[in-house]
């Protein structure tokens, strides 16, 4: 009987890498931009974070026990999800709006939709749009205290960088990359995300595709629509400015919501990058990677009808 065979589903061979193992990769990946964030705004900054987390942990465990599921809030995926919405907010948000984020997206894009892995677009960015549309006047407020005023690049009143760019004005690059700018927490230093981003690829939990072509492609479009030609600091704006670093390092690969094929990773990051163009320069706001992310996640399912593989001896050329 000990040499019997055992016949079971694929897959037959598994990894050693465990959700948890790739969430805390993920958190200490942030850990660069989420301290550039508390720098820049203050102890205001680490305490929204603070809440979104616990939040989302806590919705996450209440609606798992009521449910009587298996609870899963170890594997870390919570935390990460609170995190990037308290990445994607101003400082200046009332204290309720964290909570607000963390149950839109833990209960009603995650858990409601069957949990990790099932959800059908990126449950951080899915509240921060619900948050903008919800509470405009709070979400596009991007003043600061005097403290992180004293250190922070002054544009507009209240403007970040990537809106007075828009309106004309001149930005300062360097600032930009650094992220001595007004913006969300998490966004404003390019510098933190592209370290966290590396990081992410020297340990292979993403890849280059994705991520590369998603900011080529928002660049391309900006070349060719943006109406200033090839001016190295209108298309720097578009680099360093708003989400696009955040978005294309921590977002737009998420393993949920992006195609599992080659072919459709590239063509996902490419139409992110069109839409991308569309809303930031032909629409009325200066940015548009979290509506262009979200949209495009939708889109996974056809991406991956026209680009799944053919599978070996089946559909392939007859010959004459």
């Amino acid at each position: 009987m000990n040499g019997l065979l055992q016949v079971s589903s694929s897959p037959h061979a598994r990894g050693k890498v465990t959700t948890g193992n790739i969430m805390g990769m993920v958190l200490l990946a942030l850990t660069p931009a989420a301290c550039m964030g508390i720098w820049n705004f203050g102890i205001r900054a680490l305490l929204i974070i603070a809440i979104t987390m616990v939040s989302s942990v806590l919705t996450e465990y209440l609606y798992e026990k009521a449910m009587h599921r298996t609870i899963t809030i170890s594997d870390g995926s919570a935390m990460v999800t609170g995190l990037l919405i308290a990445m994607n907010l101003p400082v200046n948000v009332p204290l309720w709006m964290p909570v607000i984020g963390a149950v839109f997206a833990i209960l009603v894009v995650k858990q409601l939709f069957g949990g990790l892995g099932q959800n059908i677009m990126n449950p951080a960015l899915a509240a921060r749009c619900f948050l903008l549309i919800s509470f405009p006047a709070h979400m596009t407020d991007f003043s600061v205290s005097e403290r992180a005023a004293s250190h922070i690049v002054d544009t507009v009143s209240g403007a970040t960088p990537l809106a007075a760019m828009k309106a004309g004005e001149q930005v300062n690059l360097l600032s930009m990359f650094l992220g001595n700018t007004r913006g969300t927490i998490g966004e404003t230093s390019a510098l933190a995300l592209l370290i966290g981003g590396i990081f992410l690829v020297c340990v292979h939990v993403i890849d280059l595709r994705i991520p590369a072509t998603y900011i080529v492609t928002e660049l391309l479009f900006a070349l060719i629509f943006g109406g200033h030609g090839f001016d190295l600091a209108y298309l720097g704006g578009h680099l360093l400015g708003g989400g696009l670093m955040l978005g294309a390092w921590f977002m737009a690969t998420d393993y949920v919501t992006r195609p599992i094929t080659k072919k459709g990773q590239y063509l996902y990051a490419v139409i992110l990058g069109l839409l991308t163009g569309v809303f930031r320069i032909m629409g009325k706001s200066a940015e548009g990677v979290s509506y262009a992310i979200i949209f495009t996640n939708l889109l996974v399912p056809l991406i991956e009808r026209v680009t799944v593989p053919t599978a070996f001896g089946k559909g392939g050329k007859k010959k004459a």
